[in-house]
């Protein structure tokens, strides 16, 4: 019966050390997690930001070359209407 006590209260030190065991290692974890996942929002934002500046840009250079062209087109016209 003493070795049966004893066995059980082995059993019972050695799950309460597993069990009490790993909360600090699991909230690091949690931590660099939410670290990582800050890290990858602030990434896709960034290429997000980029994306809209390049698209911006070519929006405004596609924009300023139709301009250019109809103040050709104009200048053509009139000068056509002045040699007649």
């Amino acid at each position: 019966m003493k070795k049966v006590f004893g066995f059980i209260m082995v059993c019972a030190l050695a799950l309460a050390f597993v069990a009490c065991g790993g909360g600090k290692a699991k909230e690091e974890a949690l931590a660099k997690a939410k670290l990582d996942s800050t890290r990858v929002a602030d990434s896709v934002a960034m290429v997000v930001a980029v994306a809209e500046m390049n698209a911006k840009a070519t929006a405004d250079s596609i924009a300023a070359a139709a301009m250019a062209q109809a103040k050709a087109d104009s200048i053509a016209a009139l000068a056509t209407k002045k040699k007649k």
